[in-house]
């Protein structure tokens, strides 16, 4: 059974080094609607590792909310802390991650990214199996982290025949 009343993803959360860069990417690159941001906060006691699950001495030094494609929410933290890590986590890393985005022209919207002087890991990829009919590639922002940008305008062999692939 799942979580009563969970209906949809409501934010994605992430920790950046600028968080000005980290603006002019999701505003510029991704065409997020910037929204408004909280902080400082910090606090003397224990609230930020019981409910933040860092540090105590850590300090939200601020963060910023955008909205894309009229939904989703990013949640971006510029953090400082006494035991922060600054390397980003590898896909093969505990914890690792990536944020897939849907894009119309796989080639067009990869020109793009190379003419911003960001770094696209390895050409586009052709997917098999259950996701025959995309193709994907996976791109770093400023700071490192891993996104990637999928197309399958034509559907996946996944949506075109489910059970072949129970």
């Amino acid at each position: 059974m799942p979580i009563p009343g969970l209906t949809r993803l409501d934010h994605i959360g992430l920790t950046v080094p600028d968080l000005a860069q980290a603006r002019e990417f999701f505003v510029d690159v991704l065409g997020c609607e910037y929204m408004y941001a909280l902080g400082p906060y910090q606090d003397d006691g224990h609230w930020m590792s019981e409910h933040m699950g860092v540090d105590d001495r850590a300090v939200m030094r601020r963060l910023h909310f955008f909205r894309f494609g009229g939904q989703a929410l990013f949640e971006v933290f510029e953090y400082e802390a006494p035991d922060q890590r600054t390397q980003p986590p590898r896909n093969s890393d505990v914890g690792g991650h990536h944020i897939a985005l849907y894009v119309e022209d796989l080639d067009a919207a990869v020109d793009d990214l190379r003419r911003r002087g960001l770094r696209v890991l390895g050409e586009p990829t052709t997917s098999k199996g259950a996701s025959e009919g995309q193709r994907w590639v996976y791109f770093l922002s400023p700071w490192g982290m891993q996104f990637e940008l999928v197309s399958y305008p034509s559907g996946k062999a996944f949506d075109r025949n489910p059970q072949a692939f129970a």
